[in-house]
């Protein structure tokens, strides 16, 4: 798998993360129009699919559930157009960016301003131990893990079971927790950013039952969000648990190191690149988060050392949902069979 960061440092480019910043500024502006056009072919084929899914009520329930699930990709993709406008990296003009992602927002069932808030410090504190906590997957080092009571080691492995993080984790964090600003709670701002989101979800699905019944609601609503979030979950997932990541205590820690080395660049098929807006481009995206995401393969082809650098093939990737700490003497994330030999 190749993942060992040292083959980055033995190519050619920037010896340094850092020296990466001013390689990848030039990428760093929005086209407008490009930015309408994308917007353009993700909302229309999801609302389009979205009246689809409601007509086909009248011939099948299970075309409608069929049609509802192709739309989760659309409605990833418009989560990860989001996700753009809060890197501020969508339009040119930031208050346009920050209104369409407050919009987006409904949809996706993601305050906009709290969302933009924890990813921040998601973004300015990846893979250090020290600031842990806010914006990402629990980690624990095996060390910690091996301090821990029966009690608590039981619960940190029934966090980090597939079931919890890819079965139920989504449907809580999209339907339940992203209704309270959690972690922001001292904040009016966060407070209106949620419930004006929340006060725009509840319009919306009380329109659909009032002209559709419950139908549209479980059969349309519920399977496209949840299977949007679900893929959501596991993008994020491996694009930082991976075995060769990038852990640092606060005093080694780098935010350009942690951004290269501890970002993956998951390789997926166009039509699933396409779909996910290039977000597994991450190690790029994690090193300059302004570059809009359809100039991300743009950076690829013009740095070799990028393309090749952290790559990761679905089959690989999916060897990753069994590494669960970090071991701070091999530099490796682990198993917790492998953990059990460890020194």
């Amino acid at each position: 798998m190749h993942h060992n960061s040292q083959d980055f440092r033995q190519d050619t480019g920037p010896a340094q993360a850092r020296d990466w910043i001013k390689v990848l500024s030039k990428y760093r502006d929005p086209d407008g129009q490009r930015s309408a056009f994308e917007l353009a072919v993700t909302l229309g084929p999801f609302i389009m699919l979205w009246a689809l899914a409601w007509y086909a009520l009248s011939i099948s329930l299970w075309l409608t559930l069929a049609i509802s699930l192709c739309n989760a990709g659309f409605l990833l993709r418009l989560f990860a157009i989001q996700h753009d406008c809060g890197h501020s990296a969508f339009f040119g003009n930031r208050t346009a960016g920050d209104w369409l992602g407050r919009a987006i927002g409904i949809l996706t069932l993601t305050p906009y301003d709290v969302w933009r808030r924890s990813h921040a410090i998601h973004h300015s504190a990846s893979g250090n131990l020290g600031r842990r906590g806010m914006g990402d997957i629990h980690t624990l080092t095996v060390a910690e893990y091996r301090a821990l009571t029966p009690v608590k080691r039981l619960m940190y492995r029934v966090y980090r079971h597939p079931i919890i993080l890819f079965g139920l984790g989504p449907g809580y964090l999209f339907f339940l927790q992203n209704r309270l600003p959690l972690g922001f709670t001292d904040k009016a701002k966060y407070w209106i950013s949620a419930m004006s989101t929340n006060a725009g979800i509840l319009i919306a699905l009380s329109l659909i039952y009032y002209f559709g019944g419950a139908l549209p609601i479980l059969l349309i609503f519920l399977p496209t969000t949840l299977l949007a979030a679900t893929a959501g979950v596991w993008l994020f997932y491996v694009q930082h648990q991976f075995e060769t990541t990038h852990w640092a205590n606060e005093a080694e820690w780098d935010l350009h190191d942690a951004a290269l080395h501890g970002s993956s660049h998951y390789v997926l098929p166009s039509v699933l690149q396409w779909v996910s807006a290039n977000i597994g481009i991450h190690h790029v995206h994690h090193l300059y988060s302004r570059i809009p995401f359809y100039r991300l393969p743009e950076v690829l082809r013009d740095h070799a050392v990028l393309a090749q650098s952290n790559r990761m093939t679905i089959r690989e990737s999916l060897a990753n949902a069994r590494l669960h700490l970090w071991d701070e003497n091999a530099k490796k994330l682990l198993s917790f069979s492998q953990a059990r030999k460890a020194p």
